[in-house]
């Protein structure tokens, strides 16, 4: 598998607190060393008080571009159904200028279904969301190509899900990242599958980074596991970026920290 580095993202849920704990715990995961702080695209808390305190996710992004000078930023991931796929690409190009070209354009195909009911989305089927989010793509793709000015780089695209027919071929198509909460033995799977679209379009696996939600298996959470227990059998399969979920208010950053430690070790 590739020799990329190993790097760490920490998603700072955005419920469950006030802004100024959103901001202080974003402060701190970057002076604690994490390469990535994503957050999410919903309206309303995943768990916990369904009616608690939440935050948007693209106005939140645009802020911590400002804040932030070193890591990069973006949702896990964007939900494909809420905004029209051209401005959503005019607003990831301005938020990229905003932090300098450090934005991650993560996507998917939508879930939740209370977000979709409240705010008068139509929620559709599973398979017509991801045929949507497969029109979407090359339209953010051509918009961005053709906005002035363009982004500042190569804006990476992460695309998280698992699905094997549909989401992994579009990752193959479009992604540079690919988001999974799987553990070794599906991701083992998985990545046999990824590999089977790459290769069908003559794309090499190795150019995608394999990005996987640890610390807490997946959105119900779960007991978290140490880095050499949950994070190496992932690493040797290829995985590459490990990202550890932390709630408000508190924004615990005792598990991330055990990862990052993990992480200078294995690159040293």
């Amino acid at each position: 598998m590739t020799s990329r580095p190993v790097r760490i993202a920490v998603q700072i849920q955005p419920q469950h607190a006030s802004y100024d704990q959103i901001r202080d715990a974003l402060r701190r995961a970057e002076d604690l060393g994490v390469d990535v702080a994503f957050n999410w695209d919903h309206f309303y808390p995943l768990n916990g008080d369904p009616d608690g305190q939440h935050f948007e996710c693209w106005t939140m992004l645009a802020a911590w571009a400002e804040q932030t000078s070193r890591i990069q930023l973006g949702a896990l991931v964007t939900c494909n159904s809420y905004r029209n796929p051209d401005l959503l690409a005019d607003m990831a190009r301005t938020v990229d200028h905003i932090s300098n070209g450090r934005l991650i354009l993560g996507i998917g195909s939508g879930w939740f279904e209370r977000d979709y009911e409240q705010y008068g989305f139509d929620f559709k089927t599973a398979g017509r969301r991801l045929d949507d989010l497969a029109a979407a793509l090359p339209r953010i793709e051509s918009r961005l190509a053709a906005l002035h000015p363009t982004p500042v780089g190569p804006m990476p695209m992460l695309i998280g899900g698992g699905g094997e027919k549909k989401t992994l071929r579009l990752v193959a198509q479009h992604a540079n990242i690919w988001h999974t909460f799987a553990g070794a033995e599906v991701l083992a799977h998985k990545l046999d599958v990824l590999r089977g679209h790459c290769d069908a379009i003559g794309r090499s696996v190795e150019e995608i980074e394999v990005s996987v939600g640890v610390g807490g298996r997946g959105r119900d959470g779960g007991v978290p596991g140490a880095p050499e227990v949950e994070g190496e059998p992932l690493l040797k399969l290829g995985a590459r970026l490990f990202t550890i979920p932390t709630a408000g208010p508190e924004f615990d950053f005792a598990t991330l920290q055990d990862w990052v430690v993990w992480r200078d070790r294995i690159n040293a």
